[in-house]
Order: structure tokens, then C-alpha cells, then sequence
């Protein structure tokens, strides 16, 4: 070691500093080299040569800050390349000039690409959208379906918890929008569902066709709810639908957020889709209602045609009837002047024969009213008793025993018919049985035909038809009544005598026969076939089989029941109707009874020469009343009108809704006839009836009465009294009416066509005496009845049957002790009345109560046992307010008294 200071000393520190400066510049070079070619891990150490020392800090902290720098961009460059995140900015802490420049290159890079990508993406958003929703509304052609498919796919879309969809609607008000769906809408009472233009932000934005948004809207404005809690939306937007400068509806959405641009940009857009798919809609509706409504219009014009074609083949084939009808009078006008004659010198001994048949009438008809009451009155007892037994309503009868009680019912009702039959007989022998013929169509009485007998025969197994020949007029001038109680009996017979096989009726039309008991040919008859499979009937028998209480044989009355007293009727029925009944059978193949009737279809007559019409005549109008302006009755009228104008020349038809101004209308103008509405509420109709009949100046006028509603049997039995004292025709099809309607306004003179009504000899109290039920709910319960009746039969059953309904049943044995029991009793409800009394009928008890002013409204019900004609007249003319008979009904007596003691 040399020693400091010598000059070999010196030249060694040299070589050793130069030694110890390279090896740093080389540490120095490599580490340059490792950073060139990316590795920033390399650092130099500490070096003992204070300037070497001092540029490896400055090394070290280049390669720090270089690799920081490397670190961040390589960083964001992957999040950006790789993750896809484009919010990254690179963070080089400290740097300055160049790093300073090239960090906030890349992170102004980054930021441009992200607003970039979050533009296409938000561009992209929206157009997907737009194409999406309007794909989902092609194909729907209904409105609300479309709306409310908008809505649940719109509302979410942008963000929206709350929408609501409004249309347009015109109107006579003007167009006014109406709320069609909506999206987590909570049902509010108080919000409106609809409003006009110009009304509130939604009217608003349909009258400007502008976008409406409001931000920050107030706390109470309107909440979006859910399960879990409520709260006001930050945001609305309200947006116009429009195409083509016509709004079609206005959206309404909220948020709880703002609504951004794209977003508006996406609802303003979408809104022109909307509105042209909403355009699409309306048209093809419209489209397709004035397709139906063509399709309409050419099946009506079709119709009409139809019809037409069908009228005038009805008008050839009613002339041609016509010249029938004037040569069949032609040769009845022949055929009266021959027997003129023979009649007069007949006359003088009929008369004679009359007086003795007069005077035998009058006792039969008191016998068979006194036999009437006294074979009713206890059937009445027995038939009451026996139902209340029926019923079991106390449970303590055997289920044996409830039989025997229906046995006994039974066999009571089988017993009343045949009383019923035995009255009908005696009438008929009487000369008391009334025939009203009235034109009716053959329709009408087939059906009632078909429902009555088409049960019977399928519960035998027997095959049932009726057949109708086309020559058959389809309107027939008869009494249908008494023609279907006719036909009831013969194919009554036919089933019950057909154990298998077939029952058929067949209506033909028949141009001459010869009475067999040799009177004049008949001409133009309507046969009236029943034809079975049955038993049949011996030749020897077809004669003795319409004698009364005569079957054919013992064997048959024995086997198959019956009185034999149906035919006898049915034949003598058929003599009044001008007709007979001819029996043809093959014992053991079946039997055929043929009934014939001279009845014909009623055609107006042929149009008069001009000539020759009375100018009156020709003034041709007819009044309808009726409730409704322009209703059936009306239609009906113009109808018939406008069907003989070409041949009668026009018609006039007025319509009023009360009968009073029918009243004064009559007094201004002649008319052919009146259509009244027997169903007008209230008692206008009677009231209008009755003055009516009493005015001398128009007591020839026909009034032609239809219910255009259903009538209670109450109402229906104080209208045919009162058509049994006014000028009224009740017609019980409009078919019927249409037919007498044509039958005034196409005669030339009216009495010659029609014969005039019914009258009876009423007086003017009595009339006055028919009264219209009061109307309101039934009230039966604790109301007491006072029951007039001398039978302590019936006032033991008629009591057990109405003491059950909580009726307090007080009885009278006579008319004299019922009206001191009225008057000692104020508490008296209804009176039922009994006719046939010792002391004092029921007629004179009634009449007398009627004369007490206390009384005069008092309920009074007659319940009797006598069935002859006439006596619901009586009654009604002493004062009752309604009438039942014996044996009573406790359904019908019940629901009478209910009407009458409604409050």
C-alpha cells in the first residue's frame, strides 16, 4: 500500500476513481438498455462517486415515473380495448410537460371515445326501438287492444312508472278526449277519464299538437303507487298523437327521473308511428261499417223486394176469391128467395113453439143454476180440504195417506169437469151458448193445437201431425173459441183410443157437400180431419156415438173412462158454428171424425168506380192511440195503408198518446176507425170508452182494442166487462187487427162488412160500478176478511186454506148478519161474498154495502158456484170488485186477494 500523499499514491486513486467511474457508466448503460427494450424493474444502486451516485437518482426516478406513466395508459387502453369501459382517465401523479401533454391526450382520447360510443349507442337504442314497437303494432285492428299494448311496452321502456292513453271522440259537444287504457294508473274517483280540447295539460296538448314537459313537479300533483308505498314523480311529459294535422290522442307519462334528450327524441318519434297505426285502425272500422252497413242495405232492399212480390200475389189470389164469394151470393140470394116462403109460413108456428121452449128454458136454466151451486158447494169443501191434506204442510200424513188425498182431489176434479159438461150440454140445448165470430188465422189455431197435443201423444209413444193443404185460406171468420173446444174433444178421444200407432189432423178446403139432415148445400167448407190408428167403431155405432152419455160400448166406457158426452157436445158446438161433424171407422183399424165448417178468408172489396164513391167514403182515416209516438200500433196502420193505396186510393192515420185528445180528435174529423192500446196505464182507456158509448154523434165508430203489454187477469177481466158495454173489439193478434183494420178502411159501407158490437143493457150506475184494481206490492199478512157464506163447508175450508197466510178469517152465515158484522168491525179488510144466500144474497149484499160511502172502496169478492152466462155481469153491476169461481183455486183466490189488498 503505497502511503498517501507520494506520487504512487496518487496515480492509484486515479486508476482506482477511473475503475469505479466506468463500472457506474455501464450499470448506467444497461440500465438503459433494459428500459429501450421495456423493462422498468431495472434500478441502479448507490453509488459511492457522488455524481454517479446523483444519476442514479435520476435514473431511477426517470424509470418510476416512465413505468407510472406506461402502468396508467396500458390500464386504460385495456379497459377501453378490452373490458369495454369507457369512463377510465389515466392518472400520472406530478407530471409535467411532455407527460403532462401525452396523459391528457390519452384521457381526452378516452372521453371522446366514450362520448362517442354512448351516442351510437343511444342511436342505436332508440332506432331498435322504434322499429321493435312498431313491428308489435302491425296487424291489430282494434283500438283499445293496440292502446293498451303500447302502453306496457312504452311506459317501462323510457323509464316511466305512471301513463295514461287518451282518443278522440266526436260528438255533439264537440271532440272531447276519453281515457282507453293506462300503466300503473291507481283508480281515483276524483281524476277525470275524460276531457275537452284545450282542457287541462292533456286538452292543452291536443289543441297545440306540441310536447308538454314538466320537471320538478309539486308534492300533491299526483302519485305513483305500489305495495310497498307511494311518491310523486319527478317528471312529466305529455305528447300529442297526430297524423296528417288531425289529432288522434294525447300519452301522458311520469317518472320518477328526468326524461333525457334521447329519450324525448324517442317519444316524439315513436308518436308519429303511433299515429299512423292508429289512422290504419280508424279506417279500416270505418272501412268495415260501411261494408256492413251496404250489406245491410241491399238485404233490406232485397226484403222489400220479397215482400213485394208476395203482396201482389196475395192481391191476385184475393180477387180471384172475390168473384168466387160474388157468385156464391148470387146463388144464396137464389136460394133465400125460394125458401122466403117456407119460412114465413113456418113462422107463425115456431113463434108458438118458441113461448112453450121460452117458458121450459127459463125452469131448466133456474134447475141448473140451483143444481150448479149445490153440486159445487161441496165440491168446493172437498177440493180445498183435500189439496191443504196434499200438501202435508203439518208432516203428521203418512206418505199413504197424502195419496188417498190425492186421490180424492183427483177424482173431484174429474167430477167438476163433468159438471162443467153437463152445463155446457144444457146451454147448448138452451139456446145460451153465444157464438162470436171474429176472423182469426189458421196459424193461431194450429199452434195452440200443436203445444196442447204434441206432449199427450209423446207420452203414449204415438206419432203426432198436422197437415195443412195449400188451398186452405190462411184467415178463417169463425168463433175460435168455440171451434178449438171442438178440436180439443175429437183428438182427445183419438189419443186416449190409441194405444200405438198415430194420430193426425188435416185441414183441407172442401166445395160441396150436402147436409145429411137435407138441408142446403153447403159451398167453400174448411175440413177439420182427426184420423187415428185406434180401436175404431162398429159400423152399428157411428150414430148412437153422439148421443149424450153414449160411448160405443160398455167394454169401452169400462176400459178407457169417460161420460160419453164430449162428441154430443162437440156436435151440437159445431151446429151453432153452421157446420156438422161426420164420423167414418173401421173397428180395429182406426176412426177418422171430419168436422165441417163454413169458413172463409175475409179479403177488402175491390176499389169502387169513382163514379160511384161517395166523396165521405172516400175521406178514408183512421186514429191511432196509443202511448209511444211512432210505436207498433202506429207502424202497423201505416203499414196496412200503404198496402191498399194503389186500389182504395190514400189513407190517413193519425196518432195521439192520450185518449182524451182521441176524444176531441173525433169531434174535429171523420175516421173509418180508432186502434186503441188497451194496455195505457192508469184508466184513461175506460174513461175514454165510456164517453164513448155515451156521445150519440159517434156511436157508429168502430174502436179496434190490442194490449201492446201483458195484461194481469184482473185488468183482462175488467176490459172484456167493459167491452161487454162499450163499442170495443179486444183482438188478441196483431195479425187479427191488421186484418179488421183493412176490412173499415176498404169498405164502402160499414155495416154491410162488419156486424156491429155486442150490446148489453147496462145502465149508467152500473157501468160506473167497473173499477181498475189498485196497484201495489201484496199485503196479506194480519189483514182480516169477513167471510159471507151460509155453507159451513166452505167457510171451514176456505178458512184452513187462508189462515196459513197469516189472514184472519171472520165468518157471516148470510148477507144481513155480514153487513152488521161490518159494521160493528172496523178492522174488515176484504169481503169474500157468497151468492146463493138465505135472507140475502150476495148480489143484494154487495149492492147494499156499495150504497154505504165508507165502503165504497172496500175490496168485495164474489166467490161462487154458479156457472151460468152471465153471472160475472151481475156481479160486476152489484158493485164486486172481482169474482172467482167454485170450486175455488187457491193459487188464482190468493193472487186476487193480493191485488186487492195492495196498499
Amino acid at each position: 500500500m503505497p502511503e498517501p500523499g507520494s506520487k504512487r499514491g496518487s496515480r492509484e486513486a486515479v486508476r482506482v476513481g477511473g475503475a469505479i467511474g466506468e463500472q457506474g457508466l455501464r450499470r448506467l448503460l444497461e440500465g438503459l438498455k433494459a428500459v429501450r427494450d421495456g423493462d422498468f424493474s431495472t434500478r441502479l444502486p448507490q453509488a459511492e462517486d457522488a455524481l454517479m451516485d446523483e444519476m442514479a437518482v435520476v435514473f431511477n426516478g426517470m424509470v418510476d415515473r416512465l413505468a407510472l406513466f406506461t402502468s396508467e395508459v396500458t390500464r386504460v387502453a385495456r379497459e377501453v380495448g378490452t373490458d369495454g369501459k369507457l369512463g377510465g382517465q389515466a392518472a400520472v401523479p406530478s407530471a409535467s410537460g411532455t407527460w403532462k401533454d401525452l396523459t391528457d391526450s390519452v384521457n381526452a382520447m378516452v372521453q371522446s371515445l366514450r362520448e362517442t360510443t354512448l351516442a351510437n349507442e343511444e342511436q342505436g337504442w332508440l332506432t331498435t326501438n322504434l322499429a321493435r314497437i312498431s313491428g308489435l303494432m302491425q296487424g291489430h285492428r282494434d283500438l283499445r287492444v293496440m292502446a293498451t299494448l303500447i302502453m306496457n311496452e312504452l311506459t317501462p321502456l323510457v323509464g316511466a312508472q305512471h301513463g295514461t292513453l287518451f282518443l278522440t271522440e266526436s260528438g255533439e259537444d264537440g271532440t272531447r278526449l276519453r281515457l282507453v287504457t293506462s300503466y300503473g294508473h291507481s283508480e281515483d274517483p276524483d281524476a277525470p277519464s275524460e276531457f275537452a280540447m284545450g282542457q287541462s295539460l292533456i286538452g292543452q296538448a291536443a289543441q297545440t299538437r306540441r310536447p308538454i314537459v314538466v320537471d320538478r313537479t309539486p308534492p300533491g300533483f299526483v302519485k305513483i303507487s305500489s305495495s310497498l308505498g307511494s311518491a310523486p314523480p319527478v317528471s312529466l311529459i305529455v305528447l300529442p298523437i297526430v297524423f296528417e294535422d288531425q289529432v288522434l290522442g294525447v300519452i301522458e307519462l311520469a317518472s320518477f327521473g328526468e326524461f333525457t334528450a334521447v329519450r324525448r327524441d324517442f317519444l316524439e318519434r315513436l308518436m308519429e308511428t303511433i299515429g299512423v297505426n292508429l289512422n290504419t285502425i280508424i279506417a279500416g272500422a270505418r272501412t268495415d261499417s260501411l261494408l256492413g252497413e251496404s250489406q245491410r242495405l241491399a238485404e233490406e232492399l232485397q226484403a222489400r223486394s220479397e215482400e213485394l212480390q208476395a203482396q201482389q200475389a196475395k192481391l191476385q189470389v184475393s180477387n180471384a176469391e172475390l168473384e168466387e164469394k160474388a157468385e156464391l151470393l148470387a146463388r144464396q140470394n137464389r136460394d133465400i128467395e125460394v125458401k122466403n116462403f117456407e119460412l114465413e109460413q113456418a113462422r107463425q108456428e115456431i113463434e108458438e113453439r118458441a113461448q112453450q121452449l121460452a117458458l121450459a128454458s127459463k125452469y131448466k136454466s133456474e134447475f141448473l143454476a140451483n143444481m150448479s151451486h149445490e153440486l159445487r158447494t161441496p165440491l168446493t169443501s172437498l177440493l180445498i180440504l183435500a189439496g191443504v191434506l196434499s200438501q202435508n204442510s203439518t208432516r203428521n200424513l203418512t206418505p199413504k195417506q197424502v195419496e188417498f188425498a190425492k186421490v180424492i182431489q183427483s177424482a173431484g176434479t174429474d167430477l167438476l169437469q163433468l159438471i162443467n159438461d153437463i152445463l155446457d150440454l144444457s146451454k147448448v140445448e138452451a139456446g145460451k151458448m153465444d157464438i162470436h165470430h171474429e176472423p182469426f188465422p189458421l196459424r193461431q189455431l194450429l199452434d195452440y193445437v200443436g203445444t196442447t197435443f204434441h206432449p199427450l201423444t209423446a207420452e203414449k209413444g204415438l206419432d203426432f201431425q198436422i197437415t195443412v193443404e195449400p188451398n186452405v185460406p190462411d184467415l178463417l171468420f169463425t168463433d175460435e173459441q168455440r171451434l178449438r173446444q171442438v178440436l180439443r174433444n175429437l183428438l182427445t178421444n183419438a189419443v186416449k183410443f190409441t194405444e200405438d200407432g198415430s194420430v193426425e189432423l188435416r185441414v183441407k178446403l172442401v166445395d160441396t157437400i150436402v147436409s145429411p139432415s137435407g138441408g142446403l148445400p153447403y159451398e167453400s167448407l174448411v175440413a177439420f180431419s182427426v184420423m187415428d190408428t185406434g180401436i175404431g167403431i162398429a159400423e152399428e155405432n157411428l150414430d148412437s156415438i153422439f148421443d149424450a152419455f153414449q160411448q160405443a160400448d160398455g167394454t169401452t166406457s169400462r176400459k178407457y173412462g169417460g161420460t160419453g158426452l164430449g162428441l154430443s157436445i162437440s156436435r151440437e158446438v159445431a151446429y151453432l158454428l153452421g157446420g156438422e161433424i161426420r164420423a167414418d171407422s173401421v173397428l180395429g183399424t182406426g176412426s177418422t171424425f171430419t168436422l165441417y165448417l163454413p169458413v172463409a178468408r175475409f179479403t177488402a172489396p175491390e176499389s169502387l168506380d169513382e163514379s160511384t164513391v161517395d166523396p165521405v167514403a172516400a175521406e178514408r182515416r183512421v186514429l191511432v192511440v196509443e202511448s209511444e209516438q211512432n210505436s207498433l200500433l202506429t207502424l202497423l196502420a201505416h203499414g196496412v195503408a200503404a198496402d191498399i193505396a194503389d186500389s182504395h186510393g190514400s189513407v190517413q192515420v193519425r196518432a195521439v198518446a192520450d185518449p182524451s185528445d182521441a176524444f176531441e180528435e173525433l169531434k174535429r174529423d171523420s175516421y173509418r176507425c180508432v186502434v186503441l192500446d188497451t194496455s195505457i196505464p192508469g184508466t184513461s182507456v175506460l174513461t175514454f170508452l165510456k164517453r164513448l158509448a155515451e156521445g150519440p154523434d159517434h156511436v157508429g165508430i168502430p174502436v179496434l182494442g190490442y194490449a201492446t203489454r201483458k195484461l194481469s187477469a184482473a185488468q183482462d177481466r175488467l176490459l172484456q166487462a167493459h167491452a161487454r158495454v162499450h163499442p170495443v173489439q179486444l183482438l188478441p193478434s196483431l195479425d187479427m187487427l191488421r186484418e179488421r183494420i183493412m176490412l173499415h178502411i176498404s169498405a164502402s159501407e160499414l155495416e154491410s162488412i162488419l156486424p156491429p158490437p155486442r150490446q148489453l143493457e147496462v145502465t149508467p150506475d152500473e157501468t160506473a160500478r167497473v173499477t181498475e184494481p189498485p196497484a201495489g206490492p201484496p199485503r196479506l199478512q194480519g189483514r182480516k176478511v169477513l167471510l159471507v157464506d151460509d155453507d159451513a163447508r166452505n167457510v171451514f175450508a176456505i178458512s184452513r186454506m187462508l189462515e196459513p197466510h197469516g189472514l184472519s178469517v171472520v165468518h157471516a152465515p148470510n148477507g144481513r148478519k155480514g153487513i152488521e158484522e161490518l159494521l160493528s168491525d172496523d178492522g174488515i179488510d176484504l169481503i169474500l161474498m157468497d151468492v146463493m144466500m138465505p135472507e140475502m144474497d150476495g148480489h143484494a149484499t154487495t149492492a147494499a154495502i156499495r150504497e154505504m160511502p165508507k165502503f165504497a172502496g172496500l175490496p168485495i169478492i164474489t166467490v161462487t158456484a154458479e156457472a151460468m152466462e152471465g153471472e160475472c155481469e151481475k156481479s160486476l153491476a152489484a158493485g164486486a170488485s172481482d169474482y172467482v169461481t167454485k170450486p175455488v183455486n187457491a193459487e188464482e183466490l190468493l193472487a186476487c186477494m193480493e191485488r186487492w189488498l195492495a196498499d
